[in-house]
């Protein structure tokens, strides 16, 4: 198992969107067993991405899906910032 947290920045404004955009892009991703997005609850610009994949290379994989590619080229122009917190290995 494989996981990632992620710290997403939105610009002003776009958070809500920026979600939209990512959710659309990340459906049926193979060997994904989560994909959550949230918003933080105390910065309107923030969200949150927690993912559980089986293995790594299916993560790399994913960013391959032509899904995904089309969330990153919408997506990234209303991104101000993007940090990965944690890597982690979730338990089943």
């Amino acid at each position: 198992m494989y996981g990632l947290i992620n710290k997403l920045t939105a610009q002003v404004g776009s958070r809500d969107e920026l979600a939209d955009i990512m959710s659309a892009g990340t459906q049926n991703m193979p060997n994904c067993k989560s994909y959550v997005i949230a918003k933080c609850a105390s910065d309107e610009n923030l969200l949150w991405i927690t993912e559980v994949w089986t293995d790594k290379e299916s993560h790399q994989a994913s960013l391959q899906l032509p899904s995904v590619q089309e969330a990153i080229a919408k997506g990234r122009p209303l991104v101000a910032g993007m940090e990965c917190v944690a890597t982690t290995t979730p338990v089943e």
